[in-house]
């Protein structure tokens, strides 16, 4: 099979799972919902939107072949996108109520926190749909109790309000128990009639509770809310006139200041798409010169490389995506000759790469430069010779410049991400603002059959039953199940799998966003060893 067909069939196979997870919890469940003119999810989502096919959706892959038990949770039962409402970037938080009633499952909350914690970092509006039976009981002892839990959620309201963060609610279905706090936390609460609730108890519990009989409208309707309690703020009569409300109140925020990134008239890429997936290997052990990555990704002519002679092993350089200004830190994945007449190979980390790319981190913070890593990453050079080189001072100080960094950083696995190599390229532990995979990029502590060689040479000294090829075998599936892209979609170590097409789409608006950070932290590395 070519390069080209290869990864043709990695997207098409993305593309149709996809498709399975926009239906939620089925079909059934969407007609139900249509039977009660009541909107889906992304249907109340998409109406909201400005242009709904130039928003970007986060974690559209999470909770994938997870509680298998409990019949699934699509998208981990919210759909969370973010795009321009009345001309503003927002982020929108919407509960799927075809998956388990909307109920919170613990990657729910997971997906949740990571929605506010884009809005705090980025000081964007937060708008939350809201249509859910609460925390899903059989696993409440991995959502309820602790730190980045379920109450985390009203921690971040309270955080976001205190920031001058917008946050606008809308409760299109039911609002319970715990869960009623974070409309109710936000500046601005819309109610639906008929279909709309909020209560600490509802109507069962409450009968069992203090033996009183009252229905759900009587306790906690938009009725109640907006004419007796005062818990709410405007009361509409559908879905959509909860939607056109929402894009009345977003269009009468006020301007923000800037961070001030710089963007130039943007032009298209050096490298045309077919071309590319025609060139990029389907084996993600060869060799390639990664100079054809970045044309692909950058607008045409625009790359400057620093120090390109020096470091070969990590490709950093200035250039423009979509028109923005960006300092580019990438995995050199062909085979290079040093100076010295020296051969490395390629999308390791070497201690000269190491230091390149920890000075380049520093001199784009101190230009005001947002950072774009490209990670096809084996991890550091090992050996004897390169411990006594100090490669572990050298990428220690890679490490320092980037989790310093002050500029918004963003993250493509384009291949593997393995080791050490996934936390110096900025992997998800150190906060680029989205990270994202190709259907080509892997996650690990190693590769399959390095992981393979190190278990098997352990299991058998403990005299394990298997033969040391079946032993091998087994772990090497195993391993390689936990590694794909889909693996870590599922459990939001990446915000999306995306078609190599649109890593500049995604690049483009997450600089847009960062953009309204407003003024930027000082930068400051600290100690580092020279």
């Amino acid at each position: 099979m070519s390069n080209l067909d290869f990864n043709l069939e990695l997207q098409n196979k993305l593309d149709q799972t996809l498709q399975q997870v926009y239906l939620g919890g089925g079909q059934k469940k969407i007609d139900k919902l249509h039977s009660k003119n009541q909107l889906t999810a992304r249907e109340r989502v998409d109406a909201l939107l400005d242009t709904p096919k130039e928003a970007i959706e986060i974690g559209a892959l999470a909770g994938y072949e997870m509680y298998p038990e409990y019949g699934g949770c699509p998208s981990a039962g919210v759909v969370v996108k973010i795009g321009k409402i009345s001309g503003i970037k927002c982020i929108i938080v919407a509960n799927d109520s075809t998956v388990k009633a909307g109920a919170w499952f613990p990657i729910t909350g997971k997906k949740n926190l990571r929605a506010q914690e884009i809005a705090i970092e980025n000081k964007i509006p937060i708008i939350y749909l809201v249509d859910s039976a609460g925390i899903f009981l059989p696993l409440q002892h991995q959502i309820f109790a602790d730190k980045d839990m379920f109450g985390r959620i009203f921690r971040n309201n309270a955080k976001l309000s205190s920031m001058g963060v917008p946050q606008i609610a809308a409760v299109m279905g039911s609002c319970v128990a715990g869960g009623a706090y974070l409309p109710i936390m936000s500046d601005e609460v819309i109610m639906v009639k008929e279909t709309g609730t909020i209560f600490l108890a509802g109507p069962f519990l409450v009968k069992a509770a203090i033996g009183e009989s009252v229905d759900a409208q009587t306790l906690g309707g938009a009725d109640t809310h907006c004419d007796i309690s005062g818990v709410a703020d405007i009361k509409v009569d559908s879905d959509e006139e909860a939607v056109q409300t929402i894009r009345q109140l977003v269009s009468h925020l006020g301007e923000r200041p800037l961070v001030g990134y710089n963007r130039a008239t943007p032009s298209e890429p050096k490298t045309s798409e077919t071309d590319f997936l025609s060139f990029f290997p389907k084996l993600r052990n060869k060799p390639y010169d990664t100079i054809n990555v970045i044309d692909y990704l950058v607008d045409k002519d625009s790359f400057i490389p620093y120090r390109d002679t020096y470091g070969q092993t990590i490709l950093c350089g200035y250039a423009n995506i979509d028109g923005w200004s960006v300092g580019i830190v990438a995995n050199q994945r062909k085979i290079v000759k040093t100076a010295k007449n020296e051969m490395q190979f390629g999308g390791v980390i070497y201690s000269d790469s190491a230091d390149k790319a920890a000075r380049f981190i520093m001199t784009c913070n101190q230009k005001k430069i947002p950072l774009v890593f490209l990670q096809d990453v084996t991890g550091f050079m090992v050996g004897s010779r390169s411990e006594h080189g100090g490669i572990i001072k050298d990428g220690a100080k890679l490490v320092n410049a980037m989790s310093n960094s002050v500029v918004a950083k963003f993250t493509v696995i384009i291949g593997n991400s393995y080791g050490a190599g996934n936390y110096a390229m900025c992997g998800r532990a150190f906060d680029p603002r989205f990270m994202v995979s190709w259907p080509q990029g892997h996650i690990a502590v190693m590769g399959g059959e390095q992981a393979a060689k190190v278990i098997t040479q352990i299991e058998s000294k403990n005299n394990s039953e298997l033969s040391e090829s079946d032993l091998a075998d087994k772990v090497k599936t195993e391993y390689n199940r936990t590694t794909t892209p889909y693996y870590a979609a599922a459990n939001l170590w990446t915000d999306a799998i995306i078609h190599p097409s649109e890593t500049r789409k995604w690049i483009s608006q997450g600089i847009e966003m960062a953009n309204f950070e407003g003024e930027l932290p000082k930068f400051s590395t600290g100690v580092i060893q020279t």
